[in-house]
């Protein structure tokens, strides 16, 4: 289950929920599935997965192996490894699938996936689920309590600091939209401008009216004391005590390997960074490619990203399902061709 075969049906790239999710349907199918985990999940630095049914407050970590787990149950793999590069590669190479009856039924669709070692395999489909990356302001000491004293969603984890001391940092497209919801978590919200544009007077009415408290100057550094947030100074030495500080990180797909098949990084419409773009059920505009999760949603929750998975997976399946009956149509008719003569 943890070494790589030559070929599958569907090679998943990325084992986060989305992948995962997709592998699970896939090999719920009688599909041969991989997935590929780099190891390196977005929300390996929170404490726990919040917003999710029946799993609120699960660490990432124990989520992630028991899907692992789950997709293993069923026949799929999950390797560890990096994709580098995605080519495509004539159908003929990639034989057909355990359920195909000896026909080819490939489709006109099939890939070369290449690890970071030099490893390559084969697949009819490809399901991209590598999520995104979060390219945080460059502030000392900001870092360091990231996915803790340092937040950028408030479903995901503004519970955990409702009612405490929260600053907003200004700088993505978000940022008031971001205070306006923290608003509704406590009463004591404030709003650094730090480096931003200057508020239009529409926004600074809203946050006005939300009695947010907007604080002008430069944010030189995150304190912290004892690995526990404890404000930030600005640039003139004042010295501001929060428990919480909100950030708009970019927010930048990990899927740059696609570039070889003419997929590149489009800037997403909240401007909060870029993605790769797909239809409603994860079709990309190569045929073959599909993706889930946050690398084409960065908005996404884990349960948002596994339900796309979960779609991406059933839809590839009906794909091959169809060129499969293609196929056999076409063999069946040339037998009965052959018999007539």
């Amino acid at each position: 289950m943890t070494e790589l075969n030559d070929t599958y049906d569907v090679v998943v790239i990325g084992g986060g929920a989305a992948g995962l999710n997709g592998a699970l349907m896939l090999a719920r199918s009688r599909r041969s599935v991989v997935v590929i985990d780099a190891g390196s999940p977005r929300n390996a630095p929170a404490e726990g997965v919040h917003g999710l049914l029946a799993r609120d407050g699960m660490p990432p970590a124990e989520l992630l192996e028991i899907g692992r787990a789950e997709v293993r149950g069923y026949g799929g793999q999950v390797v560890p490894g990096a994709v580098v590069a995605v080519e495509r590669v004539d159908a003929d190479a990639v034989p057909p699938g355990p359920r195909d009856g000896g026909s080819d039924g490939a489709g006109p669709e099939s890939f070369r996936v290449t690890l970071d070692g030099g490893r390559t395999v084969l697949a009819r489909r490809v399901l991209v689920a590598t999520g995104l990356a979060d390219e945080l302001p460059d502030i000392p000491g900001l870092r360091e309590q990231w996915g803790h004293g340092v937040l950028h969603c408030p479903y995901c984890h503004g519970w955990e600091v409702r009612d405490q001391r929260i600053a907003i940092l200004a700088g993505g497209p978000m940022s008031v939209h971001q205070a306006l919801l923290f608003s509704q978590l406590s009463d004591d919200v404030v709003f650094l401008t730090h480096t931003a544009a200057p508020l239009s007077d529409e926004d600074a009415e809203k946050l006005a009216a939300r009695d947010i408290r907007i604080v002008d100057g430069v944010v030189a550094e995150v304190l912290s004391a004892a690995g526990t947030l404890t404000g930030v100074r600005l640039a003139d030495g004042t010295v501001l005590d929060r428990d919480a500080l909100v950030v708009g990180p970019r927010m930048n797909t990990r899927a740059t390997f696609l570039a070889g098949l003419g997929l590149t990084p489009q800037p997403h419409p909240s401007g909060a960074g870029d993605h790769i773009p797909a239809d409603p059920v994860g079709r990309t505009t190569v045929p073959g490619v599909w993706i889930a999760g946050n690398a084409t949603d960065p908005s996404a929750q884990v349960g948002a990203a596994a339900a796309a998975g979960a779609m991406a997976g059933a839809q590839i399946n009906a794909e091959l399902v169809m060129a499969e009956t293609e196929a056999a149509v076409s063999e069946l008719r040339a037998r009965k061709a052959g018999a007539a003569v």
